[in-house]
Parts: structure tokens; C-alpha cells; sequence
């Protein structure tokens, strides 16, 4: 289904992602359009999955998870079923933030954030070295962030 989306309807998702916690009087000033207006707009944006949520950016260093990790993995089989179980394996845990099926290459990519190495060491045995199916995996590790948006152009 193709979402038609106005000039009002992008100011709201640019001005939303830029910040969610602004009242719906804000949000109508900003935008320029009357807070009974906005206040349809941003339910019919989420009711047709254009919002799907709002949440609040947390700095992984403040609550002690300073080790970000981009992990690429290789299964060694990779039926639908296959893949799916490993989804829902990585769905499970906390300290995944994303899980992009990719190709070509490895199956997956991981984004995982966690306190240390040590985390990452028995996160690697739960999600991997335990695994029958996983045949591959390559983690980089993060020196430096230079560059986290949250914000898609619209």
C-alpha cells in the first residue's frame, strides 16, 4: 500500500524525530498547523505504521554498555527455516539492537551493545558458539562513534 504523504504530514515526522517529547502544542507550533490538526495527523501516522513507536536515545556509556560490536554471521545452512531460527534466537536477547539479514556476504549483521568484552565473550558463546548452524562469525569493534542518527529524510 502506497502512503501518500503531504507537506504537513513531513514537517510532523521530521519535527518528531527530532523530538518525541514535545506536546502536541509544541509540535503544532513548530509544524505550523492547529494542535487538533497535528493531533489527527500524528494517529494516522500511526495508524498506518509510518510511526511505529517513540522512544527515548539513551548514551550507552552512561548506563554501562560502552562496547559496540558489528558482527557479521555465516550459518551453515541457509533455508528460510534456518534463518528464521536465528532471528528468533537474536530477537530474544537485550544486547542485540539490530539484525539485518544481508547479501551478498555473510546471512546476518548484528549490532550489539554491551559492557565489555567479557559481555561480548559469553554473548559470542550463548549466540554462536552454541549454535550447530552458525558456520562464521566476524566482529568489529568500535573506537570511536563519529556518526548515530536515528532520523530517516522524509
Amino acid at each position: 500500500m502506497d502512503i501518500v504523504l503531504d507537506g504537513l504530514d513531513r514537517r510532523i515526522l521530521n519535527a518528531l524525530q527530532t523530538d518525541a517529547s514535545q506536546t502536541n502544542q509544541e509540535l503544532a507550533a513548530h509544524v505550523h498547523a492547529s494542535a487538533p490538526t497535528c493531533l489527527r495527523r500524528v494517529k494516522r501516522l500511526t495508524d498506518l505504521g509510518v510511526i511505529v513507536r517513540q522512544v527515548a536515545i539513551v548514551a550507552p556509556e552512561k548506563v554501562g554498555a560502552g562496547l559496540t560490536a558489528l558482527v557479521e554471521v555465516t550459518l551453515d545452512h541457509q533455508g528460510d527455516e534456518h534463518q528464521l531460527a536465528f532471528e528468533a534466537l537474536v530477537a530474544k536477547v537485550a544486547s542485540v539492537l539490530q539484525c539485518y539479514r544481508v547479501s551478498p556476504g555473510p546471512d546476518f549483521v548484528l549490532v550489539v551493545q554491551v559492557a565489555d568484552m567479557s559481555a561480548y565473550h559469553a554473548l559470542a558463546h550463548q549466540l554462536f558458539a552454541a549454535q550447530k548452524n552458525v558456520r562464521n562469525v566476524k566482529a568489529y569493534f568500535s573506537i570511536l562513534r563519529s556518526k548515530f542518527e536515528t532520523c530517516i529524510a522524509v
